[in-house]
């Protein structure tokens, strides 16, 4: 038996090709309200990544789209567009599955990184060079 992602009862082909207003039904409150106050030019950033995404869509243009706006919903229609959104430092990658969509993109584009020390270096005092062999 294959395994065959959806969302909501509905497949990737189908969500797709939805329209903006096709997609309002299958989010979440939140998401939903978020969308509704954009097309109404109340949030006018995302308004504006609205119309940016549904340009690469009709273009067929293959390149991330980059973005700052981390509180954006992931739409059901951005299936399998690339994202490069910004993390405060740099712009990180973030492919659009089925799995992401309700979330928003800030959550995939992480802001803190792990932190590594390494040992002392030239300069160094010479407490601060003494490294337990435990």
């Amino acid at each position: 038996m294959v395994y065959i992602p959806t969302y909501r009862g509905l497949d990737a082909k189908t969500l797709q090709n939805l329209t903006i207003e096709e997609c309002l039904p299958l989010l979440k409150s939140r998401a939903r309200r978020a969308v509704k106050r954009a097309l109404k030019g109340v949030n006018v950033q995302l308004k504006k990544l609205i119309q940016k995404v549904e340009k690469y869509k009709r273009l067929k243009i293959q390149k991330p789209i980059r973005t700052h706006i981390r509180e954006a919903p992931i739409l059901p229609n951005w299936i399998g567009l690339k994202f490069a959104v910004h993390n405060g430092k740099e712009f990180k990658p973030v492919e659009i599955t089925i799995d992401k969509i309700g979330y928003r993109l800030g959550d995939f584009a992480y802001t803190t990184g792990r932190v590594i020390h390494a040992g002392p270096g030239i300069g160094a005092t010479r407490g601060s060079k003494y490294i337990p062999l435990k």
